[in-house]
């Protein structure tokens, strides 16, 4: 469940094991930053959209996605956190191939983002500009 206060907190949604649920995880980003205009809150949701495939596609549980809008200058900072030690990795992505674009998304919606191992998984992050957000 969420918790915190949008205004600049990092706000936590726990994701659960028992399938994929992007529809339910975009509906819970959407109710948290429903202040975007339209087109941040689009590249938002994709970013956000891809980095929770990852989670369910290769991950381990118990595993969770972390919202912070800041205000100055306009950004949404956006992490998932699980219990995996395998890294993501950038890769180009093969013609013809439908899979395997996701972070090359990530990185071009997102003016910075990484992966950081901890003591229990890891934690992949993305900083995505909302410079039309007033």
């Amino acid at each position: 469940m969420a918790n915190g206060d949008p205004a600049d907190a990092w706000l936590t949604l726990e994701l659960t094991d028992t399938g994929p649920d992007t529809g339910n995880v975009r509906r819970w980003a959407e109710s948290v930053l429903g202040n975007l205009h339209e087109d941040d809150l689009l590249d938002v949701l994709l970013v956000i959209t891809e980095l929770v495939s990852n989670v369910y596609d290769h991950a381990r549980f118990p595993a969770r996605l972390k919202l912070r809008k800041s205000t100055k200058p306009c950004s949404v900072s956006i992490v998932t956190e699980d219990a995996s030690p395998a890294l993501p990795q950038l890769q180009p992505s093969a013609p013809g191939s439908v899979r395997g674009r996701g972070l090359i998304m990530v990185d071009k919606l997102s003016k910075q983002w990484g992966v950081a191992r901890r003591a229990m998984g890891k934690c992949v992050w993305a900083v995505v500009p909302c410079p039309a957000t007033p």
